[in-house]
């Protein structure tokens, strides 16, 4: 069965797309064919792939309007061997808003993903974007597992109630199949009290995991975005890059 996974997290600027990416390089390289879908009308992850936004024709926002081209036409080969992205554009902002009168508008992903997506991949990822609207939704409703990335900061851990809210209503109503695979703290800096403390409360927030990775803010995971390939490639060696394969290696073990 192919693992569809959610990367979710309402709130911007946690390293969702950062670990879409990287998790998707990581699962790559180990030999994994990963599908990497950019729901994010910001589509910086299309762009952090290497894909250029003037060479899209079609994108997620194709799939997802009333047309509903489909995901297979769209989807983009990356230069990693075994990556490819379903590249979203600002036109998805548009079609967010075209899908509150859809019928059937939670499950248009899902529909899209169903059947062609085993036959093709073995991991499926969906960066979602900062917002609890119908695009995360569709994300969370075509998924198995979500991973919520929560920078150690005290806001960003306050913020994690509502979505963990929305999760449970989306299994209980829409997917009984969701679950939250792992917390995954991000932007950890271990040299801090604070951060050394919001991890703490991290892992005493309920009866949620909390993967044991942590993904520190490092040069080369910076500059990786701008090369088009994920720090597991750019930088092969770094620091980022060993995190980010031991977090793939932890995703396998929890299946």
């Amino acid at each position: 069965m192919t693992k569809v996974i959610s990367i979710a997290n309402q709130k911007g600027g946690v390293g969702k797309t950062t670990a879409s990416i990287n998790l998707g390089g990581a699962l790559a390289e180990l030999g994994y064919r990963v599908l990497c879908i950019d729901m994010d009308p910001q589509a910086n992850l299309t762009v952090g792939l290497g894909i250029s936004l003037s060479d899209v024709r079609h994108s997620m926002a194709d799939v997802l309007s009333e047309n509903r081209v489909p995901l297979d036409e769209i989807v983009r080969q990356t230069e990693m061997p075994g990556l490819s992205v379903a590249p979203s554009t600002l036109e998805l902002a548009s079609t967010e808003v075209e899908l509150f009168t859809a019928i059937g508008r939670e499950m248009v992903l899902r529909d899209a993903l169903d059947g062609w997506a085993e036959r093709q991949y073995d991991v499926v990822i969906i960066d979602s974007p900062p917002t609890l609207g119908l695009l995360t939704i569709n994300a969370l409703v075509a998924s198995s597992r979500v991973i919520i990335p929560v920078q150690t900061q005290f806001y960003a851990i306050k913020g994690l109630t509502a979505l963990i809210k929305v999760i449970n209503t989306i299994k209980i109503k829409l997917n009984h199949d969701l679950e939250i695979l792992g917390l995954l703290a991000t932007f950890y800096d271990g040299r801090t009290v604070l951060a050394r403390e919001m991890l703490q409360n991290l892992r005493e927030l309920g009866d949620h995991r909390v993967f044991s990775t942590m993904i520190k803010q490092t040069v080369k995971l910076g500059e990786a975005p701008l090369t088009g390939k994920p720090v597991t490639e750019y930088a092969t060696h770094s620091a980022a890059a060993r995190a980010f394969r031991d977090l793939a290696q932890e995703v396998i073990e929890l299946g």
